[in-house]
């Protein structure tokens, strides 16, 4: 396998979007973090906000972990059962 490049982006089912290395954080005695005030900024994470944490396993590994905006997370839900709910109903 070649190495990606700058612009390469391997996880991305759309031509428009891309997975890529924000920042590093560190993760203290107590198991908190801090997401760096520009990536909060850009994300429009606010104090108080809630983010709902996602994992993903690979060959029995947790491998990935996602962090998405609660409200964002339920209206992907909403678009995804929506439909079937409606021929259910």
């Amino acid at each position: 396998m070649e190495p990606m490049g700058q612009d390469d982006c391997s996880c991305a089912p759309e031509a428009d979007t891309c997975c890529r290395v924000e920042a590093l954080v560190s993760i203290d005695e107590r198991g908190q973090m801090v997401l760096p005030k520009e990536l909060r900024e850009r994300a429009g994470i606010r104090a108080g906000d809630k983010l709902a944490l996602t994992t993903w396993k690979r060959g029995g590994t947790l491998c990935c972990i996602t962090l998405t905006k609660a409200e964002e997370l339920t209206e992907m839900v909403k678009a995804a059962i929506g439909p079937v709910m409606r021929d259910i109903l």
